[in-house]
């Protein structure tokens, strides 16, 4: 029977060794079935429909997350691997800030789980459009595991853009790069 507690046990293992994020795409456990975790739309973690509360098992849990080619989320430790249910994405950005990197201006997203995630080329933010026009912004995070940016940051954004008169667009500009916050008619 699969617990928050051996979860949290068999993670702190595997990061023992590196302190760095462990390497989830090297393993393959077996799946450990009739386990009921997910994390809503505003980045709450749920086990067997408990809020998960502890914001340090939420961390822990949140840096061994992978997206598989079969499209869901998995939590995976060397041991064991338990399907995610995910409403839109596993990270959510709750604040910004705009730096003087190396004399160049970057925004930094921070997620729910405290990660920092400057806004470039490898970490690019993307619009999503829903049949209502209604737009879901995201950012990578890292390998395929995208942050959505809460309403509140996605606001704040559009005042800071720039407005590009000829195509109609709102864009930001960070470390050198341009990224659209959508076109407006």
């Amino acid at each position: 029977m699969v617990t928050t507690a051996s979860l949290f046990q068999s993670i702190l293992e595997a990061q023992k060794n590196t302190g760095e994020l462990p390497p989830v795409e090297k393993w393959n456990p077996p799946l450990c079935e009739n386990v009921d975790m997910k994390i809503a739309r505003d980045g709450k973690w749920y086990f067997m429909n408990s809020l998960i509360s502890r914001e340090k098992m939420v961390n822990l849990f949140s840096s061994v997350i992978r997206f598989d080619d079969d499209g869901y989320y998995y939590l995976v430790t060397p041991h064991e691997k338990i399907k995610l249910e995910v409403e839109d994405k596993p990270f959510v950005i709750t604040t910004y800030s705009k730096e003087t990197v190396k004399g160049i201006d970057t925004y930094l997203f921070k997620t729910n789980v405290g990660e920092i995630v400057p806004l470039n080329d490898c970490h690019p933010m993307r619009i999503e459009l829903s049949n209502t026009n209604e737009p879901s912004p995201y950012v990578l995070v890292r390998k395929n595991l995208e942050a959505l940016l809460s309403r509140n940051v996605f606001y704040q954004l559009v005042e800071e853009a720039e407005m590009d008169d000829k195509k109609k667009e709102l864009f930001l500009m960070s470390s050198n790069y341009r990224f659209s916050l959508g076109v407006f008619e």
